[in-house]
């Protein structure tokens, strides 16, 4: 059996990008399922009170800028939780030209319900790895974005 690749044909299936890709949607669709039903917050809703929840009063370009969230559905996702007030936003002091988006008291108890959901989520998944193979895994996840942030193909 020959380890050579036919690089004329791409086999989607094996194809790391697209792996990536299906195995995260396949991921985020299993645990928005835990928070879609019972709060009616999107996968892209709560990624943004995520953020929040962790770096209170930053910018919508901050929250862009670590979900990687394209900003026209940030803006509107974004509308979507002001309207629902799960979030809040002002000017912020130092700068009146900028605005700093927070949760909410009814945003943070939201996310107060969401975060062991989560957590109980992403142990239940990685069940069937080693601790060994756990701390690999991070490992290599880290190794891998940090490359193909220096990637300019």
């Amino acid at each position: 059996m020959s380890t050579e690749r036919n690089e004329s044909i791409l086999k989607l299936e094996r194809f790391l990008p697209y792996r990536l890709s299906i195995l995260s949607n396949k991921v985020s669709s299993l645990v928005a399922d835990i928070y879609k039903d019972k709060f009616a917050i999107s996968i892209t809703e709560w990624r943004i009170m995520a953020v929040l929840g962790e770096y209170p009063d930053i910018s919508a370009d901050e929250i862009s800028a670590k979900t990687q969230i394209e900003k026209s559905i940030l803006s509107r996702s974004v509308s979507r939780l002001l309207k629902r007030k799960l979030i809040e936003r002002d000017m912020a002091k130092e700068d009146r030209r900028r605005s700093v988006i927070r949760l909410s008291a009814t945003g943070k108890s939201v996310y107060d319900e969401i975060v062991p959901l989560s957590y109980e989520y992403e142990r239940a998944l990685l069940k069937c790895l080693s601790q060994a193979e756990q701390a690999q895994f991070s490992a290599l996840i880290d190794q891998l974005y940090e490359h193909a942030s220096s990637l300019h193909i």
